[in-house]
């Protein structure tokens, strides 16, 4: 950031009285510009035991497969922006949303929301930023194309939890990956 949204004027980095990180700071009105992480939020759509992913039509990770997720926008809920994802990207509404799984990504100033919900009537299509989309049983995914560990692990969560029909609420933490030595 290198301007104050409000005045205009320049920012800088510094410790605002009574905080204890760098914030960027107005120099002429001295308002702080807080940037915190930024909301992830998607659906685990399921119909008749079958899971609806999208193939990416977008890059990160152009022509992997995703659960329908997104940057929740100012002025929706995490359930409207879930619901609001799974139909931008497959064309798909979407029902009885509960919240299923929570990816904390401090290294990429990230949270990741997913909503276990139904699919209506299991009518799907393709959206904007998907190639394709498609309800997958547990054998059929393909597993080695799948866009984002989040992913991978909610969905491996997902066919467990559905064997024993619990489905706890998870919170974890996804850290940097650090490279081997």
């Amino acid at each position: 950031m290198n301007y104050c949204t409000l005045c205009g004027a320049t920012v800088a980095l510094r410790i605002p009285e009574g905080d204890d990180r760098e914030r960027f700071v107005c120099t002429a009105c001295d308002v702080v510009h807080y940037v915190n992480p930024r909301v992830i939020v998607g659906c685990v759509p399921v119909y008749e035991g079958r899971i609806l992913l999208c193939k990416r039509a977008i890059e990160p990770r152009l022509g992997y497969w995703t659960l329908p997720a997104g940057f929740m926008e100012n002025g929706e809920t995490t359930v409207q922006g879930a619901a609001r994802e799974t139909w931008e990207e497959a064309r798909a509404r979407v029902t009885e949303l509960e919240l299923y799984r929570v990816f904390d990504v401090p290294h990429i100033n990230q949270v990741y929301m997913f909503y276990r919900c139904n699919v209506v009537d299991g009518e799907f299509g393709v959206g904007p930023e998907s190639t394709d989309s498609g309800f997958y049983r547990q054998e059929d995914i393909p597993w080695g194309e799948i866009a984002f560990p989040v992913v991978q692990e909610t969905l491996q969560e997902f066919f467990a939890d559905s064997a024993s029909g619990h489905f706890p609420v998870r919170v974890s933490a996804i850290e940097r990956r650090r490279p081997p030595g």
